[in-house]
């Protein structure tokens, strides 16, 4: 702006009075009025700092930004370098002045399951707000992730704030066995490695293989042209048969004879005298009461997470009897 300043007196010195009176002119059309003064920098958020966040165009006028009536859009009046740009985005938080485009829930559309309420600072925010109107059962239900949920109401919050993905699996707590378990429409039940019950679809049809590279060794000793196949053969037997190792399986004597995948290790099933290829978590989380579970070698342990820690440790493959101590059945 300076320089404009120093542009101006400049000309004005050696042209003369008649110069100011014609550059007014053309100052005052709205073109340059809205190069000048309105142009600025368009945001899609306003950050809880007060400032922008994540930029959407520069050089755009407040008009132009706002059209769309999305909420969280935002709007600088500074039109600055890009330096300056991510100086603000990198070190400072966001860009400083921040406009909302919206002060007001008026004419905002929050999508479906979520409203527009203003919060304590006055700002318009869309909030979960999922139309349970339709629920018919009022009792607790199964997620897709695994987890119960006190009724569908509590799991559509959920899915609003969280897990996008998020649907019911079946009517009631989430199981250890396929047995009691009522799954919708064409679904199986399944129990997958950790037994617990999913509802899923099969699918009965696979491509042809193609590639030797998509033989997949099971933990049943089976080998399976892909995962496709192996994904059928699961959901026919209700039960989770899981890959022990990629390609086809061998007549291993021990894990030196198998080769896992990068972050895997081999764990040995001396019962099956078979190999199993392993993620090993390097830390668990503090483990709840709740939590114990009695595994193959009769031991209770905290946590699954924990009886797999040991068997990483061990090198000898652990599976989960069932839940809680084995004292206890």
């Amino acid at each position: 702006m300076l320089l404009h300043v120093f542009f101006l007196a400049h000309t004005i010195k050696a042209h003369g009075m008649a110069f100011l009176d014609g550059f007014l002119s053309h100052l005052l059309s709205k073109s340059v009025i809205q190069y000048i003064f309105v142009t600025g920098n368009c945001w899609l958020q306003q950050g809880k700092n007060g400032r922008c966040q994540v930029l959407y165009v520069p050089g755009m006028s407040r008009e132009e930004c706002c059209r769309n009536g999305r909420l969280g859009t935002s709007w600088t009046e500074e039109d600055v370098p890009n330096s300056t740009l991510f100086r603000w985005m990198i070190f400072n938080g966001g860009a400083p002045n921040c406009i909302p485009c919206k002060e007001t829930c008026d004419n905002v559309d929050c999508g479906p399951g979520k409203s527009c309420k203003m919060n304590r600072r006055s700002k318009p925010r869309c909030v979960c707000a999922p139309d349970c109107s339709d629920v018919t059962w009022k009792g607790p239900v199964c997620g897709s992730d695994g987890k119960t949920y006190k009724d569908e109401c509590a799991l559509l919050k959920s899915k609003c704030k969280v897990h996008l993905d998020l649907d019911v699996q079946y009517q009631g707590k989430c199981k250890k066995t396929c047995r009691d378990v009522l799954c919708p429409g064409s679904s199986t039940c399944v129990v997958d490695q950790t037994n617990n019950a999913y509802c899923v679809t099969c699918n009965r049809i696979c491509p042809e293989q193609t590639s030797p590279q998509q033989f997949l060794c099971g933990n049943d000793g089976i080998i399976y042209t892909s995962a496709c196949h192996l994904r059928r053969a699961t959901c026919l037997l209700g039960t989770s048969i899981g890959v022990a190792y990629q390609g086809k399986c061998i007549k291993a004597k021990s894990c030196e004879d198998i080769q896992c995948s990068v972050g895997k290790k081999c764990l040995w099933d001396a019962r099956m005298s078979r190999g199993r290829c392993s993620l090993c978590e390097e830390a668990c989380p503090e483990s709840r009461m709740d939590e114990a579970v009695c595994a193959s070698d009769n031991t209770t342990y905290p946590s699954e997470c924990v009886m797999k820690q040991t068997a990483c440790s061990l090198g000898t493959l652990l599976e989960v009897k069932h839940s809680g101590s084995c004292n206890c059945k």
